[in-house]
């Protein structure tokens, strides 16, 4: 077996191949398609090929599977496990070809086609929230600046509160800035609503996803985002740790005979995850049901915000078990809360729904 790395650029790769011991340098292939077919050509059924996961590496790797076995690396973790002095793109190659040889390579689940499309659906539209929170922000920095009171509205961007901002007197460049902004939100919105109409209907054609939706707090659009970032929940051997996987759990900081101590959360993953998961935790800790209880016991302790991310850290309990199919959701729910009550708390120490929902 040859074990191939690849240090993957826009127009280039760079090989290196590990065989029998030894790491030799190989000639650079271009990233075309048809380069890369040649390339997949010619290697064997038993190679192993590895890449880290950046913006074209799926696309190589679709190319390639079809000839040899593809692993996606993790390219943080890759760092963290080199650290070597000099960084060229061969040594990088070469690094990922013995990583991969000595069975040290930190790998990447690469989804299917269809996971694929959803989590850039998914990216997308919260791109397209955060500009538009971006431009509202625009519109509130300018009332300040002129030194205009609230609105009488509870939305500034309604039919109410845009009557009456029409009506504030502003100079004519902040008056020109603030209709710019508004001619953004109004087609963010748009773009916002064509994709939440996207992700319904596949929310409705997707069992597991609809599944979901009965967790309190749960909405067709969380349900998107956490089976497009969560993918195939048979691949986590234990809620713990899908747990991890989202950057719910504590850091911890243990040596010698000292006692472990847990930090703030780790937030390692995709940050949207979180968000609408402390999202779904807010609306969780107002319906009646387990979650709440454990909710109000939590507060009554650590205060609420400590208990909004002990919520959300034992909720990715339950999407595995929806996935699952063929058990009762409300009492795996209080099974699941148990095990995270089980945990050490100190591992809530810190203001994570607020940083989250920033993320």
């Amino acid at each position: 077996m040859r074990a191939i790395g690849l240090d993957v650029h826009r127009g280039f790769c760079e090989v290196a191949i590990a065989e029998d011991g030894r790491v030799r340098p190989a000639r650079r292939i271009g990233t075309a398609p048809a380069e890369l077919e040649v390339f997949a050509a010619s290697l064997g059924s038993d190679d192993v090929v590895t890449l880290e996961a950046t913006g074209n590496a799926a696309a190589i790797a679709r190319i390639l599977a079809s000839h040899a076995r593809v692993v996606l690396a993790n390219p943080k973790a890759t760092k963290a496990a080199t650290r070597l002095r000099a960084k060229t793109d061969r040594i990088d190659a070469r690094t990922l070809a013995q990583l991969l040889a000595s069975g040290f390579l930190p790998e990447v689940w690469m989804p299917d086609e269809a996971t694929a499309a959803l989590r850039r659906q998914v990216s997308r539209r919260a791109h397209h929230v955060k500009q538009r929170t971006k431009a509202k922000n625009q519109v509130h920095a300018a009332l300040i600046r002129n030194l205009v009171g609230r609105a009488p509205a509870s939305d500034l961007f309604g039919r109410r509160g845009r009557a009456w901002l029409a009506e504030v007197e502003l100079p004519a460049d902040e008056r020109e800035g603030v209709e710019a902004s508004l001619r953004v939100i109004d087609f963010l919105d748009a773009e916002v609503g064509r994709l939440d109409a996207i992700l319904a209907a596949a929310v409705l054609g997707s069992p597991d996803m609809r599944r979901l939706m009965t967790l309190p707090g749960v909405s067709a659009t969380t349900a998107a985002t956490l089976a497009a970032v969560i993918g195939d929940v048979r691949r986590f051997p234990s809620p713990g740790r899908l747990v991890a996987y989202l950057g719910l759990d504590p850091r911890v900081n243990q040596s010698g005979e000292d006692a472990a101590r847990h930090g703030r959360i780790s937030k390692q993953g995709a940050p949207v995850a979180r968000q609408v998961l402390v999202e779904a935790a807010w609306v969780a800790s107002r319906t009646p049901g387990p979650l709440r209880a454990f909710a109000q016991r939590v507060a009554a302790r650590r205060g609420w915000n400590v208990a909004i991310v002990a919520v959300a850290r034992s909720s990715p309990s339950l999407p595995g078990t929806c996935s699952a199919g063929r058990r009762n959701t409300r009492t795996d729910g209080r099974r699941a809360i148990a095990s995270s009550a089980a945990r050490p708390s100190s591992g809530l120490e810190h203001h994570g729904p607020r940083a989250d929902r920033s993320a």
